[in-house]
């Protein structure tokens, strides 16, 4: 299954990093969203390329002074809002556990300092991001990111569940692994997005449009990342990966659950050391990648749908590579 494809420019205009300049710079899709090295964050800057799609809205012209390039000033405070957003959650899972820590991992007073500074750290950055987001003085828009945050909590609450399998793997299936990484991977795109169209008072309709673009945008996005252990030529066999991704997650639904846990006892060596190379390869022998590949390829199907409802731009064409960007594979 591949994601229908469209003649557009081999490079793409993006909009700047630097959320106080209009200036738009050339920049490959791919090498934005994945670098080989980086999982690159993007997401103030989709909020910012969807606004630019939508443009402004004909139902409300008195504030259109505002707007530079095309982009309403709240619009680019709402894209710094959700990078700080996502910003302070990635610094909050820094957090150690210290009791899973050993004497080689180095000194303990050390890890307890990081982890109080990852705390304060993440806690300035998000009291920042409500303090912007009060500002706005959106009442619906205060409510849609509220719940994002929420939701990230929630999603990163599942993730970091225990197990009763040794605590390696869930005994969940690709539907429940959907739900939860809309939460803790998808739902402060989404949101965004929606929140960007209502802060340019558009209707109900277009801002559903931005909200499922955000949704399987980065539903693809985060599947693609999930595959790349497995699709990835360059990568070491020895890598680890984790045994809850969308691949594993969909093999052990093909095989079930008992033989799932079987391949992984049979991989674990001495000392409970897992041999990722024999596990990957039985993954691999499976239908659990080829499926993954093919929901990362619908997701990025149902992206470039709801793009097809903005008219035809630049801004458009960007977010359109994106979604090929995170659906090409080796």
């Amino acid at each position: 299954m591949e994601v229908r494809r469209q003649a557009l420019p081999a490079s793409l205009a993006l909009l700047s990093l630097n959320y106080g300049d209009a200036a738009l710079e050339t920049n490959p899709a791919r090498g934005f969203v994945y670098d080989s090295r980086n999982n690159l964050q993007m997401r103030g800057l989709v909020v910012l390329l969807i606004s630019k799609a939508a443009g402004p809205s004909t139902a409300e012209l008195s504030f259109q002074h505002n707007m530079v390039s095309g982009i309403y000033s709240s619009q680019r405070s709402l894209a710094e809002i959700t990078e700080l957003i996502h910003t302070a959650f990635l610094v909050h899972r820094g957090i150690v556990n210290i009791g899973e820590l050993k004497s080689c991992d180095g000194p303990l007073k050390d890890m307890q300092f990081g982890n109080k500074m990852a705390v304060l750290s993440g806690d300035f950055l998000l009291a920042n991001a409500c303090t912007s987001l009060a500002q706005l003085q959106n009442t619906k828009v205060v409510e849609l990111i509220s719940s994002a945050i929420g939701d990230l909590v929630q999603g990163i609450y599942y993730e970091n569940s225990k197990s009763s399998e040794n605590c390696l793997t869930d005994d969940i299936g690709i539907s429940t692994w959907k739900e939860q990484v809309f939460l803790s991977h998808s739902a402060l795109l989404a949101k965004s997005c929606q929140a960007a169209m209502e802060l340019a008072k558009h209707s109900t309709e277009i801002q559903d449009m931005a909200f499922q673009y955000g949704k399987h945008m980065s539903m693809s996005h985060k599947l693609h990342s999930d595959l790349q252990p497995f699709v990835k030529e360059s990568s070491s066999d020895t890598m680890a990966f984790s045994l809850n991704s969308a691949p594993a997650v969909l093999h052990q639904e093909f095989l079930g659950r008992e033989a799932w846990i079987k391949q992984i006892r049979e991989a674990q060596g001495k000392g409970n050391i897992m041999d990722y190379k024999k596990l990957r390869e039985a993954i691999k022998a499976g239908k659990g990648v080829t499926s993954a590949i093919d929901l990362c390829c619908c997701h990025g199907n149902r992206a470039l749908a709801a793009l097809e409802r903005f008219p035809p731009s630049e801004a458009r064409a960007a977010l359109a590579n994106i979604v090929y960007a995170v659906t090409r594979f080796p």
